[in-house]
C-alpha cells in the first residue's frame, strides 16, 4: 500500500513538472502565431533581453548637476481608472537636449521605461514610479534613481575625455621603469613577460590621444599588463632604486624633448629660408616669358609719375614675386584715390625680370608702379655685400642688401620728400592718404611703437643690443622705447639734413668689427634713428600675424596695415591658417600662371 502511495506521488509530481516545462512553449507558439513578423521579432528580443532586468520601472536617464540644462520632460496626463502599464506601453523613445557641454550640443537617448508586455506590476512598483514622474512633470529637482554604484559615466566623459589614455600612458612608464630596472641582460620570466605584454599594449594604443578612439583590444590589453606589473612590483620592490630610476628617465625624457625642440626650430628656420617649389616655378615662367618680350613692351606706363612729390609714393624692397604684388594690389585697392599713387618696388637683378613681368601682365591702370633694380644704382659701396656677411648670420635673410637698402632711402629717390615703407610681409586694409596730413615735428620716421611690456609686439633694446659695450652703453640708453619697421612714414629731407645715411655706415663699420648687435637691420635702424622717430596711432600698424603672438581679431580687423613678421610668412606652408586669409585675399590664384605651377590658396 505504501508503495502504490509513492507511485502515484511521483507521477503527480512528474506530471506538474511537465506542465511546467511545455506550458511556456505553447504559450510562446501561439503567440507568434498570433503576431507579425516585426512583432515577433520585438518579443523575442524582450525575452532575450528580460534577464538582465535588475530593477523594475527605473528610469534610465542621466544625472545632470543641479539638474541645468535640461528640456522639461513632456508631461503625462493619466485618465481616471486608466492603467499606468497601458500609458506607459504607449511611450516612444524620447530625446533629451543637453546644449552646451563643452561647447556642443550633445542628445541622449533614454531607454525604453516600461516594457509594454510586462505581465505582472506590484503596487508598490506603481506607487514608487508613479512619485517619479509627477516630481518630473512639477518641475522638481530632477534626480533619477541611481543603484548603488552606478555613475553618470557620459558626463564625465565630456569633462575628461582622455582619462582612459592617460591611465594606460602611466601604466606603460611604469613598465618600461620595471625593464629599465632589471639588470642588464636579464631574461627572466617576469621581465619577459613585461616585454611581451607591453608590446602588445603599445601596438593596440599607437598614437591616440583620446579614450573615444581606443580600441577594445587595447582596453583588453591592459588588464594583463596590470596583473604583470603587480608581479613586477613584488619582485622589484626596492622603493629608492626605483625613484632613483625614474628621475633618471624623467631627466632623459626632458633632453630628449628639448633636442625635439631644437630640431624643429631649425626646419621651422630652413623652411622660412627657403623658396617654395610653386614660386620658384613661376620666377622662372615670369623670367622667361620676360626677355621674350620686345624691348619696348617691357616699359611699365605712368612713368611721369614717378619723380612727382606731390603724389603718395610707396616703397617695398622684395625679392618676391607674390609677396610684392599683395602689398601692392592692397595698397592701391584700399585707397580712396588711387590715381595718386605711386609704388615703387626694389628688388635685385635676380628677381627684377620675374617681378617686372607680373606688374606688365597685371598692370594697374590709374596707380603708377616702378620697378627698380638695387644692382644698377650707384648708391651703395662696392664691397657692401662682402660688409653684410661679416656679420656672422646663418640666415640670408638678415645679410641681404635688399634688408639694408633701406638705409639709403634718400639717395635711391633724391627728388623725393616723403614716403611710406613698407616689408613685403604686410597687407595694406584701409586708405592710408591720412598720413601725409601727419605733423613730423622735425622726427625723421613715423612708426609704431613696441616698448610696452605685455603686448605681443614688445621689444626691448637690451634684447637685441650689445649694452655691456662702454661705446653703447655710452651713447644710448637701454630703456629707450623701441618701435616697428613694416609700415613706416618717412620725411627724406629731413634724413639728407641730419645726414643719417652716413650715421648708418658710421655705426655698420663699428658692428662689422666687434659684436654691437644681433644680425639684421632692426637693431641698427633703433640706433641709427635714436630719438629721430615719431609715435603711430597702433592702429596704422598691426605686427604679430607671422608667429603664435595671440592678436586678437578685433586688433587685426580695426588695423590700417597687418604685418606678418616673424618666419611663418603667409605665402608657405608653415604659415599660420588662421592669418593666411587676410593676405589670400589678394592673391590671384585665378590666374593661368598661378595654376600652372601649382600655388593654391
Amino acid at each position: 500500500m505504501m508503495n502504490q502511495i509513492r507511485r502515484w506521488q511521483r507521477i503527480i509530481f512528474l506530471s506538474l513538472l511537465s506542465i511546467s516545462v511545455l506550458a511556456p512553449l505553447v504559450f510562446v507558439s501561439n503567440r507568434l502565431n498570433t503576431i507579425t513578423p516585426v512583432g515577433r521579432r520585438e518579443f523575442i528580443e524582450e525575452l532575450s533581453n528580460f534577464r538582465y532586468r535588475t530593477n523594475d520601472l527605473r528610469l534610465n536617464a542621466v544625472e545632470h548637476e543641479d539638474g541645468q540644462g535640461l528640456k522639461g520632460p513632456r508631461l503625462i496626463l493619466y485618465k481616471d481608472g486608466e492603467e499606468f502599464n497601458s500609458t506607459i506601453s504607449d511611450e516612444k523613445e524620447k530625446t533629451i537636449d543637453l546644449p552646451n557641454i563643452d561647447g556642443n550640443n550633445h542628445k541622449h537617448r533614454e531607454e525604453k521605461v516600461i516594457d509594454s508586455q510586462q505581465t505582472t506590476l506590484s503596487s508598490d512598483s506603481k506607487d514608487q514610479n508613479l512619485t517619479v514622474i509627477n516630481q518630473l512633470a512639477n518641475k522638481t529637482e530632477f534626480k533619477p534613481p541611481l543603484s548603488k554604484g552606478e555613475k553618470n559615466t557620459k558626463v564625465q566623459s565630456y569633462r575628461a575625455t582622455d582619462m582612459k589614455i592617460k591611465e594606460i600612458r602611466d601604466k606603460i612608464i611604469q613598465a618600461k621603469a620595471y625593464l629599465n630596472f632589471a639588470p642588464p641582460g636579464s631574461n627572466s620570466q617576469i621581465v619577459k613577460e613585461l616585454r611581451t605584454r607591453l608590446r602588445e599594449l603599445e601596438r593596440a594604443v599607437g598614437d591616440v590621444t583620446k579614450d573615444k578612439d581606443l580600441s577594445k583590444g587595447a582596453l583588453r590589453r591592459l588588464k594583463p599588463l596590470e596583473a604583470t606589473l603587480y608581479k613586477a612590483s613584488r619582485v622589484f620592490n626596492n622603493c629608492p632604486a626605483i625613484a632613483t630610476k625614474l628621475r633618471a628617465m624623467n631627466y632623459n625624457t626632458e633632453e630628449l624633448v628639448q633636442a625635439q625642440k631644437n630640431q624643429a626650430s631649425y626646419l621651422m628656420h630652413l623652411a622660412a629660408r627657403t623658396t617654395p617649389k610653386g614660386q620658384h616655378c613661376l620666377s622662372m615662367r615670369l623670367t622667361s616669358e620676360y626677355f621674350a618680350l620686345d624691348p619696348e613692351k617691357r616699359q611699365m606706363p605712368n612713368q611721369e609719375k614717378y619723380n612727382d612729390p606731390s603724389l603718395n609714393h610707396y616703397v617695398v624692397f622684395s625679392d618676391n614675386v607674390l609677396a610684392s604684388a599683395v602689398v601692392a594690389n592692397s595698397t592701391i585697392y584700399s585707397s580712396k584715390e588711387p590715381e595718386k599713387i605711386v609704388f615703387h618696388v626694389v628688388t635685385d637683378s635676380l628677381n627684377y625680370p620675374a617681378i617686372s613681368m607680373w606688374f606688365l601682365l597685371n598692370i594697374q591702370s590709374v596707380a603708377a608702379i616702378q620697378i627698380q633694380n638695387i644692382d644698377d644704382m650707384d648708391v651703395l659701396p662696392s664691397d657692401y655685400d662682402q660688409l653684410l656677411m661679416k656679420q656672422n648670420s646663418n640666415d640670408p635673410r638678415f645679410i641681404s642688401t635688399l634688408n639694408h637698402a633701406r638705409f639709403y632711402l634718400p639717395d635711391i629717390f633724391p627728388g623725393l620728400n616723403k614716403m611710406v615703407l613698407f616689408d613685403h610681409d604686410v597687407v595694406v586694409q584701409r586708405d592710408l592718404s591720412r598720413l601725409w596730413s601727419i605733423d613730423m615735428k622735425g622726427k625723421v620716421v613715423g612708426a609704431v611703437e613696441t616698448c610696452k611690456e605685455g603686448e605681443p609686439s614688445f621689444h626691448s633694446m637690451s634684447t637685441f643690443i650689445n649694452f655691456s659695450d662702454a661705446w653703447v652703453s655710452g651713447k644710448f640708453s637701454p630703456k629707450a622705447c623701441t618701435w616697428a619697421f613694416g609700415m613706416n612714414l618717412v620725411d627724406l629731407e629731413e634724413w639728407r639734413r641730419r645726414k643719417l645715411t652716413s650715421t648708418y655706415i658710421k655705426y655698420f663699420n663699428l658692428g662689422t668689427k666687434r659684436p654691437l648687435w644681433k644680425a639684421g637691420s632692426l637693431p641698427i635702424g633703433w640706433l641709427t634713428f635714436y630719438k629721430q622717430t615719431l609715435p603711430l596711432d597702433k592702429r596704422w600698424h598691426v605686427m604679430g600675424l607671422g608667429r603664435e603672438s595671440g592678436i586678437k581679431t578685433v586688433d587685426i580687423e580695426q588695423a590700417a596695415v597687418i604685418h606678418y613678421d616673424g618666419i611663418m610668412k603667409p605665402w608657405l606652408d608653415i604659415g599660420i591658417d588662421k592669418y593666411k586669409r587676410y593676405w589670400n585675399m589678394h592673391v590671384p590664384y585665378y590666374h593661368s600662371y598661378l595654376q600652372q605651377c601649382n600655388i593654391h590658396a
